[in-house]
């Protein structure tokens, strides 16, 4: 039996750890938040505020984790 053999049974069996994806989610969904409130700052769309951001990021992270749990 070769190692990696026993790596990638071991991987794809493994659901991982959820606390790991909702981090990540929150991570992620604050950067594209940003990232989408600042574009829209530039183009005079919307102002650049924390609440903005967090308003942002809080409906990104409700929509990917609602999608990722289907």
């Amino acid at each position: 039996m070769d190692d990696a053999d026993g790596f990638e049974a071991g991987a794809s069996g493994s659901p991982g750890d959820p606390r790991v994806l909702i981090v990540m989610n929150v991570v992620l969904s604050t950067a594209f938040a940003t990232l989408v409130v600042w574009g829209l700052s530039i183009i005079g769309a919307a102002e650049f505020s924390l609440l903005n951001v967090a308003t942002g990021a809080i409906l990104l992270f409700a929509l990917t984790y609602l999608v990722s749990k289907q």
